[in-house]
């Protein structure tokens, strides 16, 4: 039986509302990375000193973006999993054998872009995630949540190892300074060559971030397993969740507090932990993270129960039903722009997150308009295309057809 893709009338818009905010997120979190050595400055815990508009900017972004949004990418990446199953299951087809494909093609798709454009890919972390999430798919939903707390709390305990490394060891277990690295990284990214920028960072960045996909996997892989339960409950179809949506608003919400007032006060150095500042802030940055995560999607799947505030975010899904497409169309826009127009290591946090802002509506306008004339965005039909075997039709069919 051949295959086919998700057709326009068959998604579920408030996903895609939820994935478009995801994506302005993520923009907003890889920004700093685009235009300045973030790279190094998180690699060796190296605290910049923002002032000004930029010292505020840093704190919301800190406070109410980072670790926010990749965390709400990968629950709507196990969700799209447990649907795209569901579906291939539903339509006879062999759905392990398609979705292996499936997340081989992805796998492609973000090494190619981890190696030649940059190092913040996040879509080969996805598909190797996904080849191990198909092994859950039959599992009960009580047991997908015993697995991804059970994850989440590893990955806490990982991260909190650190606090029990004396005081006097810590400064030897140090990478080193960043001083002898950063002129040579900064180089690289202003002026070198091409194939010499490549040749440096994959040395630099792509084989150290791909040693670190066991440990990094983690956190993604906890969040696939919420979004296959959440897929597996029906919690975004239809309305007899939502007094359990409203609780997880409530909780995760209260929860948010205390994890924002503590990452707070060691950001603003108003609590002092020492050596131990860098992992202190890691942890709470984390916690924050989980928790304002499913705040985030609590809120806006509540919010869209409300015909006013439907219209107003209806704009989001645009962006969002080709979410692949304007993910890898931000790299080579802020490549583009801060690599090729020499701004790389000249912009300012306040002034690249404009930028980010700028980027995210422009896209919003191209997506809407690119729907106006056709079915998928441009990426999202060559993965499906390859996934399926065969060539779906781009073009919307007009009425008459």
């Amino acid at each position: 039986m051949k295959g086919s893709p998700v057709k326009p009338s068959e998604r579920i818009i408030m996903l895609d509302v939820i994935r478009g905010f995801a994506l302005f997120g993520i923009l907003l979190v890889n920004m700093p990375a685009f235009h300045s050595p973030n790279f190094i400055n998180q690699l060796y815990s190296v605290d910049v000193p923002y002032g000004g508009l930029d010292a505020v900017v840093y704190a919301f972004l800190q406070l109410f973006v980072q670790v926010k949004f990749f965390t709400i990418f990968s629950f709507l990446f196990g969700v799209g999993f447990y649907l795209f199953m569901k579906r291939a299951e539903a339509k006879g087809l062999r759905m392990k054998s398609l979705f292996f494909r499936r997340a081989s093609i992805l796998l492609i798709i973000g090494l190619l872009h981890l190696i030649f454009l940059w190092f913040g890919d996040i879509l080969h972390l996805y598909a190797v995630g996904g080849f191990l999430l198909v092994a859950f798919y039959n599992r009960m939903p009580k047991t997908l949540i015993k697995w991804a707390f059970s994850l989440l709390a590893i990955y806490l305990a990982l991260l909190s190892m650190t606090f029990f490394i004396p005081v006097d060891m810590m400064d030897e277990l140090g990478l080193g300074n960043a001083d002898d690295v950063l002129p040579t990284y900064i180089y690289m990214y202003e002026s070198a060559p091409y194939l010499e920028w490549l040749s440096y960072r994959i040395k630099v960045e792509v084989i150290p971030i791909l040693i670190n996909i066991p440990f990094t996997l983690i956190p993604v892989f906890a969040f696939f397993l919420f979004g296959l339960y959440a897929g597996k409950k029906g919690i975004f179809e239809g309305s007899a969740y939502a007094p359990f949506i409203k609780k997880v608003q409530i909780v995760t919400g209260t929860l948010s507090i205390p994890f924002v007032i503590c990452l707070f006060l060691l950001l603003q150095g108003l609590w002092d932990v020492g050596v131990y500042k860098s992992a202190a802030t890691d942890l709470f940055k984390n916690l924050s993270g989980f928790s304002l995560c499913f705040f985030y999607m609590a809120t806006l799947t509540r919010l869209l129960q409300l015909d006013a505030w439907k219209k107003r975010l209806s704009w989001l899904q645009f962006v969002g039903r080709m979410a692949l497409t304007n993910y890898l169309a931000q790299t080579v826009i802020c490549f583009t722009l801060f690599n090729i127009f020499n701004l790389y290591n000249h912009v300012s946090l306040s002034l690249g997150t404009a930028i980010a802002i700028v980027i995210f509506i422009a896209q919003a306008a191209w997506s809407k308009a690119w729907f106006n004339s056709f079915q998928f965005g441009p990426m999202e039909w060559l993965w499906r295309t390859f996934t399926y075997g065969h060539i779906s039709p781009l073009r919307r069919q007009s009425k008459a057809s």
